[in-house]
């Protein structure tokens, strides 16, 4: 009668000392015996622990492992690159703060008054300018589903383009953008009653996210006509339709088109920071024009921000 091979258990003996083999087991689940082992580390690895490589298989601690020290991989611009299915969570963050303070202005009209802009507001409570920008009418829910609609189809697509930080900044500073664009064009004296006159809505930043597509898309040499397209419609609406901030729409797609362009030139060039450089300088210049817009107004009363 043969023998079984070494470490099948039995009564077989190591050289003739009479001492037994171990039997291999998974160090992941003792209870399991297993012949076949990690290529990484060697040791035994039961078939629920087994992650094919590209010669035999690795265990999960080592591949675990391994992948801490893997570099993401990134888009030209900044991003996440293979990351088509990962969920927008900045963009959806977004649209759900819109959503909460939209129902909070149903419930209270208390919510709309905290949080809406009016340029006689700027000197004494300027974080209005952006505040604004999350709110929508209460009385117009088109206002609000057109406009995160809008977020929803070009902010996934930015967000996963750019990365979550200077996603959010081109979302801000082009959000600013169309509130100091539109204050420009209104009264600023608490003694006119049409400086009191309210504004809302998160136009002037998605205007600002489809200016960057328009313009990083170029960067690539995609087709971006349907988005031009787009943005013809919205600008012929914005004049025939009453109580349209148009002003806003116009500020936030310059401030859009200026800041993906910066983002474009600077991974040509190889020089990231670069990028934030010039979204500081954007943010700078239009907190310079709102703080002009209130300091060279008639009444001469202080400037905010200051």
């Amino acid at each position: 009668m043969s023998l079984p091979p070494s470490g099948w258990g039995g009564s077989s003996t190591d050289g003739g000392t009479g001492a037994t083999p171990e039997t291999p087991t998974c160090p992941r689940h003792p209870d399991r015996v297993s012949y076949i082992r990690c290529q990484r580390c060697h040791r035994p690895v039961c078939p629920e622990c087994q992650r094919s490589a590209a010669v035999g298989v690795q265990c999960v601690d080592c591949v675990r492992q391994g992948s801490k020290g893997d570099r993401p991989q990134r888009t030209v611009f900044g991003g996440r690159a293979g990351s088509g299915g990962d969920a927008p969570r900045l963009t959806i963050a977004i649209i759900a703060i819109c959503a909460l303070v939209w129902i909070g202005e149903l419930l209270s009209p208390r919510v709309f008054q905290e949080v809406a802009f009016a340029p006689a507001l700027g000197t004494t409570e300027p974080w209005r300018l952006l505040t604004s920008a999350f709110a929508h009418s209460p009385n117009q829910p088109m206002h609000i589903l057109f406009n995160m609609l809008a977020l929803w189809l070009v902010g996934g697509y930015l967000e996963r383009m750019l990365g979550w930080a200077r996603y959010l900044a081109i979302y801000l500073v082009t959000a600013l953008a169309g509130s100091v664009t539109w204050l420009l064009f209104q009264p600023v004296d608490p003694a006119d009653p049409e400086a009191y006159v309210p504004i809302v809505g998160a136009s002037g930043a998605v205007f600002g996210l489809f200016a960057a597509v328009i313009v990083l898309n170029r960067h690539l040499g995609r087709d971006s006509s349907s988005m031009v397209a787009t943005i013809g419609i919205n600008a012929v609406i914005g004049f025939l339709v009453p109580n349209v901030a148009w002003e806003a729409h116009l500020g936030g797609l310059v401030a859009g088109g200026v800041l993906a362009a910066v983002i474009a030139l600077s991974r040509s060039r190889g020089r990231p920071g670069l990028a934030w450089v010039g979204v500081g300088a954007v943010l700078a210049l239009v907190v310079v024009l709102g703080v002009a817009r209130y300091a060279l107004s008639p009444s001469g009363f202080e400037a905010p921000f200051g």
